[in-house]
């Protein structure tokens, strides 16, 4: 029997290769390379950001008027004040203002000779971006009215205070609530240590101002104003012109300004009335309201005046 040819047997398999073994080093893990020092003035992408070291907070204290203490070496102080104020440091600043409180309320006199000049200062720390410092002048201003009054609104010093009324009356309507809070009450200081026709004089100017929020402002310090005055002082200042001082300001496009003219209206209807009718003189009442706003307004403000009266 012939034997069977082996050609067709499959070929036999060759041996797979065997892995090399992988060697670690062990003493590299142990010992790992030291990491180099990060300067924190190259910019690398491959390196997370440090964090930021929080700078520290600087802090003013506000201290109200009823807290503050005389000085206890004004003279001292005196000497250098206006260094103080105008200083690049604004806390500097902020600490001489509050000598300037000091010295208003307790050493009035020592301030008398460079009154005008630390108005100026006041109102440059006002227009101060920096809350703090704008509150802390305006704080100040409040002490000026509170001590020197009608003496604010001498020719020496007149100018500047126009100046610091414009803005008390910009602060008081910003949008900065700690700011034009403080504002607000120092208008209204402005108000009760100033004597009203004087005022009324300067804030009237304010009436046609560009700045709605301004003429709002200084609408509510008019209304104030004149509710404090009495029929002589109106008549001194003038019904007439107080009057049409309300009926513009009756035509603000802010609620605001509309409202404080109204308080000014009724209280000028009562010095226009001057007596107090029965209900058989009600009638002539409305005449007379009415033919004094005719005489004295175009028709259209005139009509405003007697149907706000009616409503009243």
């Amino acid at each position: 029997m012939a034997l069977r040819s082996l050609d067709n047997t499959l070929p036999l398999t060759p041996e797979r290769p065997k892995k090399a073994i992988k060697v670690t080093n062990s003493i590299a893990k142990h010992n790992p390379k030291p990491k180099q020092p990060v300067d924190p003035n190259v910019n690398d992408e491959n390196i997370a950001p440090l964090d930021p070291v929080a700078p520290a907070v600087d802090s003013v204290d506000y201290v109200s008027s009823e807290d503050l203490k005389p000085l206890s070496d004004p003279d001292v102080k005196f000497q250098g004040l206006i260094e103080g104020l105008e200083s690049k440091d604004w806390l500097k600043i902020c600490d001489s203002l509050n000598d300037v409180r000091r010295m208003a309320l307790f050493h009035s006199t020592l301030l008398l000779p460079i009154l005008e000049k630390v108005l100026l200062i006041l109102v440059k720390a006002m227009k101060n971006p920096r809350s703090a410092l704008c509150k802390t002048s305006i704080m100040a201003a409040s002490d000026l009215f509170k001590s020197y009054g009608d003496k604010l609104l001498e020719s020496t010093t007149c100018d500047a205070v126009d100046q610091m009324m414009l803005q008390l009356l910009l602060k008081a309507s910003q949008d900065k609530k700690f700011v034009c809070e403080e504002a607000e009450r120092t208008l209204k200081t402005m108000v009760a240590f100033i004597a009203p026709i004087p005022l009324l004089h300067k804030l009237k100017g304010y009436v046609s101002h560009g700045n709605m929020r301004v003429r709002a402002k200084a609408a509510v310090s008019i209304s104030h104003c004149v509710s404090k005055m009495d029929v002589g002082e109106m008549r001194d200042y003038g019904v007439v012109l107080l009057v049409q001082m309300a009926a513009e300001l009756l035509k603000d496009r802010l609620p605001e300004a509309r409202e404080a003219a109204r308080g000014v209206v009724v209280v000028i209807h009562k010095v226009v009335m001057e007596e107090e009718g029965s209900e058989e003189e009600e009638e002539k009442e409305k005449e007379k309201w009415q033919n004094f706003c005719q005489e004295n307004l175009s028709a259209i403000d005139a009509l405003a005046m007697v149907k706000l009266v009616a409503s009243q």
